[in-house]
């Protein structure tokens, strides 16, 4: 069973569990992210999103709580990829590997869902994010002025399966 294919759990680094994410998650989520990115970014993740690709989507939780999150799904107009929107790991549980075993529990499971790439951007001052995804193996470009709308530059990541 990989994540997209139903109630999936898995045990992570340090026996950290992974599991699909729940709608009633988005609270728990928006409280911790503004303090693990240490500016305001909450408003990126609307409800909608745990709504609608919870069963894409992944949380997860050692003692203390929530201990990391990857909102992501496959994309409706692009049928060979997968996108990941929003993704983060509590800085207790950073290099722990908790991000990377995120990403491939969700790479596995677009690419048995028959997706061929997956995709990403951040803000071009998000220097942690774009090392953390070059380390991956994600192609990295940017800046794109203006991606996001006015003043909202973004690199893009791209990661062929």
């Amino acid at each position: 069973m990989n994540a997209w294919s139903g109630e999936f759990e898995s045990r992570g680094p340090g026996g950290v569990t992974v599991r699909n994410a729940v709608p009633d998650d988005h609270g728990r989520i928006i409280a911790v992210c503004d303090e693990w990115w240490g500016r305001p970014v909450a408003h990126i993740l609307p409800r909608l999103f745990l709504d609608h690709f919870r069963m894409t989507s992944l949380v997860a939780e050692d003692d203390e709580g929530i201990a990391g999150f990857l909102v992501g799904f496959p994309s409706p107009a692009r049928a060979a990829e997968a996108y990941v929107h929003f993704t983060g790991v509590a800085p207790r549980q950073r290099r722990s590997g908790l991000g990377r075993e995120m990403y491939r529990l969700f790479t596995d499971a677009a690419r048995a869902d028959g997706r061929s790439l997956v995709r990403a951007v951040t803000s071009p001052s998000n220097e942690r994010s774009i090392a953390f995804h070059r380390s991956l193996g994600f192609a990295v470009t940017g800046p794109f002025e203006d991606y996001d709308g006015p003043g909202h530059d973004r690199m893009c990541f791209a990661l062929q399966l």
